[in-house]
């Protein structure tokens, strides 16, 4: 079927960012906002599985959640709308994901800066498999490395020294003004 003709007031919003900045909790806040369902896809993921993502990692292994990941992904892009959706960190990586993410939603890019990003390690590594057994310096080069593959989006937020409500204001704000510069009509 596919979104592409659809107006930019019903395509999904989708989140993407390295893991920990925000995506679920912003996603939250902007879906309240817009009175829009929010989809957490490594949740979906964890519900297909039946159990947490490390396990899935640790039992299935990265690939196989990672097409996991392609196919929910694919699915929500290309045949719903009205939704906001946060992907996991990693799922930039697979160029499809990208790719469907661009054609058929409005991707916004949540940057973190490292500094911010380090004081949130103790909240958040237990239940992220890729950081498993990594040293700080090894977190450091995992983040640095995965910060091109998010460059392509439609908005960027940097989300330093910003709290949730303002950035979720920001990202309604942004999409209005667009709704009313690309569909005035509408």
């Amino acid at each position: 079927m596919g979104l592409n003709n659809v107006s930019l007031r019903e395509q999904n919003i989708v989140l993407i960012g390295f893991m920990g900045a925000g995506k679920t909790t912003i996603g939250k806040a902007v879906a309240r906002k817009l009175y829009r369902d929010f989809i957490d896809i490594d949740e979906e993921i964890e519900k297909e599985f039946n159990m947490p993502t490390p396990q899935i990692f640790q039992v299935f292994g990265e690939k196989t959640f990672r097409e996991k990941e392609k196919e929910i992904i694919q699915d929500f892009c290309k045949n719903q709308r009205l939704k906001i959706i946060s992907l996991g960190g990693g799922a930039f990586l697979q160029k499809e994901i990208k790719e469907t993410c661009l054609a058929n939603s409005i991707v916004f890019y949540l940057s973190l800066s490292w500094e911010s990003w380090k004081e949130r390690i103790s909240m958040i590594i237990d239940n992220r498999p890729v950081l498993q057994g990594k040293n700080y310096e090894e977190m450091k080069e995992l983040f640095e490395k995965r910060q091109p593959i998010y460059e392509e989006h439609h908005s960027k937020v940097t989300t330093d020294n910003q709290n949730v409500e303002e950035i979720a204001d920001y990202i309604v704000s942004s999409l209005k003004t667009a709704w009313d510069i690309y569909e005035p009509n509408r």
